[in-house]
């Protein structure tokens, strides 16, 4: 029959604990229980090793030839020991010469044994004709040329009901302490757990309205501490996840309500007029243009969801980066061939160097890099790709795109990142995007733990460079 466990956590502990307690005791009274058994057992061998001694001075021959043991020696007949006392007295063939009043005609151990008491006291146990048990000392004595086997035992009777009283008195201490070690336990347990139940109150609390709550960490070294840090680790990326899905949807809200805005415009326009086709034309065009911005706005919005969502360890595999530099170079060959625009590459040996990363996504991130370069760049012009090795903390590989555009303006170099950013200077205003191909490139690259930014240094144009983790 299985027993049922507690339910709660605390009764659980409690009856785990009274268990270990009960089995420890049970084990601890067993060995008290048996080292008390011994040391009365051995006490009540030399007991009657001191008798038998003691007997074998008191016993004569009468007559008659009748073995007889004087009784008068003792000033005290009451002596519990020597009225329980049994004796037997045998010569080596077997015949009996004494036997003792309390024996009541009863063999005391059956026929002699071979090398009984010859050499020193033998001790055993043997059961009576009466069904009871007595310790027996057998000693070999010799008398008046005769020599003779002493038996002399006392009934276990009275040492066994003290063991068994023993017995009881332990088992109720055992009892007593099992009882107090439960409400003990009970206690202790509710005391331990209190930071839990704390801990859960407050949890039950956080809601996705106040997810900048925390719980209290009383003790950082504990388990309980450990699952609360734990825990709030896991609301700081709740928070963030929620912060970016907040932000997300505003800046979506944001950027579309302009196009869609100037599309309302354009048509209205168009209908209130009520012209000819040549206006038609011109308002449609008008309305294509600004759907390609929006197409664009949406675009950029789906891939930086996609990078925020990506995992840090999702989906990775190791790649050289210069093959995927150049498969980027490849898909943007036309805007190269049509701006007539040159690419040089230097260090190409050293980009061959591998990372571990979500390959779709850093391609995605070296597509806005160097679209964006391209876009700025005049025609006619280069745009540089060098490749290095730092060792700087940890073996990185360092990608650099330079290009020979009207560069950044000072005090932007950090703002070009932020979503939706676009420059207000007259060089760049009417050949910028959504403000999203940055934000994209760093979001990745920062997930995938490497470096994006801008030489702030450069004097003509403007250099981006990338760090990127090394796979060994």
């Amino acid at each position: 029959m299985k027993f049922p466990l507690p339910t709660n956590l605390r009764g659980r502990l409690t009856f785990w604990y009274v268990s270990v307690l009960a089995v420890l005791l049970f084990i601890y009274a067993a060995m008290v229980f048996a080292f008390q058994y011994a040391v009365l057992s051995r006490q009540l061998f030399h007991d009657e090793v001191q008798d038998v001694i003691t007997a074998e001075g008191l016993l004569f021959f009468d007559t008659q030839g009748t073995l007889r043991l004087r009784d008068d020696y003792f000033s005290r007949p009451q002596s519990h020991l020597l009225l329980d006392r049994m004796m037997e007295v045998r010569d080596l063939s077997g015949n009996v010469l004494y036997r003792s009043a309390t024996l009541k005609g009863m063999p005391l151990g059956g026929p002699n044994r071979h090398g009984e008491g010859d050499t020193d006291f033998d001790a055993r146990i043997v059961r009576l004709q009466d069904g009871s048990h007595a310790f027996v000392v057998s000693h070999i004595h010799s008398m008046q040329g005769r020599t003779m086997l002493i038996r002399l035992g006392y009934s276990l009777v009275p040492l066994r009901d003290r063991m068994f009283q023993f017995f009881v008195l332990l088992l109720i201490a055992i009892l007593l302490a099992l009882m107090l070690a439960a409400v003990a336990g009970q206690m202790i347990a509710k005391r331990a757990l209190r930071p839990l139940h704390q801990m859960a109150t407050r949890a039950e609390g956080i809601t996705a309205s106040n997810l900048n709550l925390r719980l209290a960490i009383e003790n950082p070294a504990d388990e309980l501490g450990y699952m609360a840090r734990v825990f709030n680790h896991l609301l700081d990326r709740l928070e963030q996840a929620f912060n970016q899905l907040q932000r997300f949807t505003a800046d979506a809200a944001h950027e579309l309500r302009t196009p869609i805005a100037a599309l309302q415009t354009i048509g209205e326009v168009a209908l209130e007029k009520g012209q000819g086709s040549t206006e038609y034309q011109e308002a449609l065009g008008s309305i294509l243009e600004e759907t390609g911005r929006l197409n664009e706005t949406i675009e950029s919005l789906l891939l930086l969801a996609r990078a925020e969502a990506a995992g840090a360890d999702g989906n990775k595999t190791i790649f050289a980066v210069s093959e995927l530099v150049n498969e980027v170079l490849g898909l943007l060959e036309v805007i190269i061939e049509e701006r007539k625009i040159s690419v040089t590459q230097e260090g190409e040996s050293v980009g061959r160097a591998y990372v571990r990363a979500n390959r779709s996504l850093l391609r995605i991130a070296i597509v806005n890099i160097l679209h964006n370069s391209l876009k700025f760049s005049p025609n006619e012009s280069v745009l540089s790709i060098s490749y290095s090795r730092i060792e700087a903390v940890a073996s990185q590989l360092q990608v650099t795109f330079q290009d020979q555009g009207p560069g950044i303006t000072p005090g932007e170099h950090q703002q070009v990142f932020e979503r939706f950013f676009t420059s207000p200077g007259h060089d760049t205003a009417t050949k910028s995007g959504s403000g999203l191909g940055l934000s994209v490139a760093k979001l990745v690259i920062d997930r995938i733990g490497g470096e994006i930014r801008f030489d702030q240094k450069v004097q003509v144009g403007a250099k981006c460079i990338v760090n990127l983790p090394i796979s060994e």
